[in-house]
């Protein structure tokens, strides 16, 4: 996912393949993770002449949010205390972060709904 989501453009089986060569990883190995990547939805394929291309199909934040959010939706009423929990380990600076990035989700809703 990290050459993907560092690549500009859709990127072959081949490029992929040369951007983890000092891995010894084969061939048939990238190919089929990345083929992987396609059907869970976590990379977009499209053809080009014969190959595939691939790109991420969202950002490294955006599919840490989904994957956080499908966390706390599976503990139901327990959302809080988990959250809480969380914050809990939190370090003064991603606190000090938290609280930037909740302020900003509230001027972002407070300018959304001034739209109204």
């Amino acid at each position: 996912m990290d050459v993907l989501w560092a690549a500009t453009v859709p990127r072959s089986v081949r490029d992929v393949h040369e951007a983890l060569s000092g891995r010894g990883l084969a061939y048939t190995t990238v190919m089929t993770v990345l083929d992987r990547l396609a059907k869970k939805g976590l990379a977009v394929r499209e053809r080009e002449g014969r190959a595939w291309l691939y790109r991420a199909a969202a950002s490294r934040e955006e599919l840490a949010a989904e994957s956080i959010s499908e966390s706390l939706a599976t503990l139901g009423t327990d959302r809080r205390a988990a959250i809480v929990h969380f914050l809990g380990q939190a370090d003064p600076d991603e606190l000090a972060a938290v609280r930037e990035a909740l302020a900003e989700v509230e001027r972002r809703h407070a300018a959304g709904s001034d739209r109204t």
